[in-house]
């Protein structure tokens, strides 16, 4: 008799406990994906991509909601999430160069210092983290400076996406009145897809 209580109590203390459980919220800054190529999933759902993407971004999309942006809630010159919430994500899935400089297959989090002038792109080895409030220096692995510029137009929702330029792709960054842009170049060192399981046509 006493278990019965028991087993009774403790099914009542569950559904209590659940019942307090609030479901999450919708975030003021949501979150989004970019590939390089555009539209990748889509691509290979339709069977027009083949291989693995390049690169997939994962970031947050906060709004100008009438704010002063650069130079008001986001300083010139100190570190920046380049987002919101948690720290902006880039996975490779192949290797690239930017700024000259290798950068292997990998997931790393991006920063941003941004300047009047220019913006410095910082490429860092930690996952996994809420904004740049763990950032670490000495797991950096690529800083470039990139340049910004006045945008055609305003544009309410932090975005950032990849445009298919020669050899490579440019990372476009948009937000208020600003537009930067970031290289990225294909390295040569990419492994081909092998070809020796291909059937042969009759």
């Amino acid at each position: 008799m006493r278990s019965i209580v028991l087993g009774c109590l403790l099914i009542v203390c569950s559904f209590a406990s659940q019942a307090q459980q609030k479901p999450t919220e919708l975030d003021k800054s949501p979150m989004d994906m970019s590939y390089w190529p555009d539209n990748y999933p889509i691509l290979r759902m339709s069977g027009k991509a083949k291989d693995q993407p390049v690169a997939r971004l994962i970031y947050s999309r906060p709004l100008k909601s009438g704010r002063d942006i650069f130079g008001g809630i986001i300083k010139y010159n100190e570190l920046w999430r380049l987002g919101a919430n948690e720290s902006t994500e880039l996975e490779l899935f192949k290797n690239v160069r930017i700024g000259g400089k290798l950068l292997p297959a990998g997931r790393y989090t991006m920063y941003c210092i941004p300047g009047e002038n220019k913006w410095t792109i910082i490429i860092n080895r930690d996952n996994y983290c809420w904004g740049s409030f763990t950032y670490d220096s000495r797991k950096d692995v690529l800083r470039t400076d990139i340049e910004v510029g006045r945008n055609n137009e305003v544009v309410e929702a932090f975005t950032m996406y990849f445009d298919d330029a020669r050899n490579g792709a440019n990372l476009i960054i948009l937000w208020d009145n600003l537009k930067a842009v970031m290289p990225i170049t294909l390295n040569g060192d990419n492994p081909q897809p092998s070809k020796k399981n291909t059937p042969k046509k009759n």
